[in-house]
Parts: structure tokens; C-alpha cells; sequence
């Protein structure tokens, strides 16, 4: 891919077209609903996602849920 911006995702470095939290996950194909997100070691309320900007260099953590019994 070429443009975009360079974020780390998970411990791997990628080039992303993204330019919020959701976007970035809509582009991973990642349901908002069923994942956890922490930016630069912080928490990002779901709420929030739309919102919360990417910026080059952004160390991004998403954790999924899953269920059991």
C-alpha cells in the first residue's frame, strides 16, 4: 500500500489509510462491537472511536472478545 500512515497494530508495523479508530478497524475488518482498543498504552472508550484520531507512529493494541461457557 503505498501512502497512508505507519502505525504499529498488534506489534506489527503497517501503512494504513485510516484516519480514526473506526475507520482503522472497518479497514481490518474488525466489528466495533466486539473488540477492546488501547492507543499509546490508553484505553479508547468505544464512544470514542469515531473520534479518536491516527497519527504516524500510533502504537495500537485490539484485543477481541470471545465467548464461552
Amino acid at each position: 500500500m503505498t501512502g497512508g500512515i505507519g502505525i504499529r497494530v498488534n506489534g506489527e508495523e503497517r501503512r494504513v489509510a485510516a484516519a480514526t479508530v473506526a475507520a482503522l478497524l472497518a479497514e481490518l475488518g474488525l466489528p466495533a462491537q466486539k473488540v477492546a482498543v488501547e492507543r499509546n498504552l490508553e484505553i479508547v472508550p468505544r464512544s470514542l472511536y469515531g473520534e479518536t484520531r491516527l497519527a504516524p507512529g500510533d502504537a495500537i493494541e485490539i484485543v477481541h472478545f470471545i465467548g464461552g461457557g
